[in-house]
C-alpha cells in the first residue's frame, strides 16, 4: 500500500486544483477589486471541489501568468492569505504549488500545515520562462531545515511549456530521479494545464518506476480518468472541473461530481 491511503484516505485519489485568480505583484491583479475578491473566488472553488466529493485539494497562483521560476515574497504571502482564510471551510487534505518555485512552496505549506508540494524540482529545461535550472538537493535539505519531512514532495518530470535541455527518454529520467533525488511521488503532464498526459509515457514510467506513486498530472477528463487510474496511481484535475472545461472559469459542481461518479464507480 502507498502513502496515498494514509494521506487522502484512498488509492487512486483525485487531487483537484483550487486556482487563486492573480495577486498583489502580478501582472494581472485587479486591485479595484482587492484581496477580498481573490479569497471569495477560491472560496467558491474549494466548497464546490469539496461538494463534488474530491479526495483532496491543491491551491496554485495559476492566474500570476507569465509564471516566475523564483518567485516575489508578496506572492507567497498572498497565497499564505487566501489559504488562512480558506481554512475554515476546508474538510479534505489539501497541499500547494507555488508556480514555478519549490522553495517558496515548501515556505507556504510548513506555513500552512499542507500535506504536499508539487514543483519542478529536479532537472535542467528550455522553457518558455527563459533557462530553467533546478537544485533537488536544496530542496529536500529546506524541507529537513523546516523540520517537516511529512510533506510529500511530487516531483513533476514532464514540465509544462519546456524540455529536457540534453535528449534522455522518460525511462531514463524517471529511474535516475526515483534514485537520485527520492520523490514521494512523480507527475507526468501534457504540454500545458488542460493538456492531456500522453497515456504511453504515463505508462512507461509507471513501468519503469512500479514501487513509486505516479500521477497524471494534466488533462484528466471524465471520459479519459478510468483508463488513466488503470495505469496511475493518482490524478490531478483542475480544467475540465471548470465549467465549459475552459481554463479560466470558475469551478462546476455538476462536472466535478459526473467525474468523481466515474472514479468512484472505478474505485468500486
Amino acid at each position: 500500500m502507498s502513502w496515498l491511503k494514509e494521506v487522502f484516505g484512498t488509492e487512486k485519489a483525485i487531487i483537484a486544483m483550487c486556482h487563486f485568480q492573480a495577486m498583489p505583484g502580478d501582472p494581472h491583479y485587479d486591485a479595484g477589486k482587492g484581496m477580498r475578491w481573490v479569497v471569495e473566488k477560491a472560496k467558491e472553488d474549494l466548497c464546490a471541489l469539496q461538494e463534488g466529493g474530491v479526495d483532496a485539494v491543491m491551491f496554485s497562483n495559476e492566474f500570476s501568468l507569465p509564471y516566475l521560476t523564483k518567485v516575489k515574497t508578496e506572492t507567497t504571502a498572498a497565497m499564505a492569505n487566501v489559504i488562512g482564510e480558506l481554512k475554515q471551510y476546508l474538510s479534505i487534505p489539501f497541499g500547494v504549488n507555488v508556480l514555478w518555485d519549490p522553495i517558496a512552496s515548501l515556505d507556504l505549506a510548513a506555513a500552512t500545515d499542507a500535506k504536499f508540494i508539487r514543483e519542478i524540482m529536479s532537472g535542467v529545461y528550455a522553457s518558455d520562462f527563459g533557462l530553467w535550472n533546478t537544485n533537488s538537493g536544496e530542496v529536500a535539505r529546506h524541507r529537513a531545515e523546516l523540520k517537516r519531512d511529512d510533506i510529500k514532495l511530487l516531483y513533476n518530470i514532464v514540465p509544462e511549456a519546456a524540455q529536457y535541455l540534453a535528449g534522455r527518454d522518460i525511462r531514463s529520467i524517471a529511474k535516475t530521479t526515483v534514485f537520485n533525488c527520492q520523490p514521494d511521488g512523480i507527475c507526468v503532464s501534457g504540454a500545458t494545464a488542460g493538456s492531456a498526459t500522453d497515456m504511453s509515457v504515463l505508462a512507461a514510467v509507471k513501468e519503469t518506476i512500479p514501487n513509486t506513486v505516479v500521477l497524471a498530472n494534466t488533462g484528466c477528463r471524465k471520459e479519459t480518468i478510468e483508463g488513466i487510474l488503470k495505469i496511475a496511481d493518482a490524478a490531478v484535475v483542475g480544467t475540465t472541473f471548470k465549467y465549459d472545461g475552459k481554463f479560466e472559469n470558475q469551478t462546476d459542481v455538476r462536472r466535478v461530481k459526473e467525474f468523481m461518479n466515474v472514479v468512484k464507480a472505478f474505485r468500486s
